[in-house]
């Protein structure tokens, strides 16, 4: 008796539905993701306190400014002179005036009132709180106006 040998064939495996599962799990982490930390820069060290807590709710308008000091690998300061950091500019103090005008103009076009922008200030802890408050009064001097603040700082754990 001859037996006939079966055509075999290496069954292939549809990605498809892999793939459209990925790209869901990808959306959804990026849609949960908290891009508050894309506003945070290494080079501020945020102080720490007690009462430190997150916004119960995210702020509508609202903008960043980062001031603190330059910093090696290991976190050690390397100038005393306190910046403010724009990406990979940095600027004194004396010098971000302008930025303040540009982005109270920037609010005012898009029609958004300056009594409703926050200005968040993740100030190092090593910045005097002098400097901070002379950040504040540029803020709400004529031809920029921002009113609201809000102060960062780390939650420090109770022991």
């Amino acid at each position: 008796m001859k037996i006939k040998q079966a055509n075999t064939s290496v069954p292939e495996i549809d990605m498809t539905p892999m793939i459209d599962i990925v790209f869901q799990l990808i959306t959804f982490f990026m849609v949960i993701n908290n891009f508050d930390q894309n506003e945070a820069d290494e080079r501020v060290t945020l102080p720490r306190d007690q009462l430190a807590k997150p916004p119960a709710v995210q702020r509508k308008n609202s903008f960043t400014l980062n001031f603190g000091f330059d910093r090696d690998t290991k976190g050690n300061i390397t100038d005393q002179t306190p910046y403010l950091f724009f990406g990979d500019e940095r600027v004194v103090l004396q010098q971000v005036r302008s930025r303040l005008q540009q982005e109270s103009q920037f609010y005012s076009t898009i029609g958004t009132k300056l009594e409703e922008v926050t200005v968040e200030i993740r100030a190092d802890a090593e910045v005097q709180s002098g400097m901070i408050q002379e950040l504040i009064q540029m803020c709400q001097e004529d031809g920029i106006s921002f009113q609201r603040f809000a102060l960062k700082a780390t939650q420090k754990s109770v022991p």
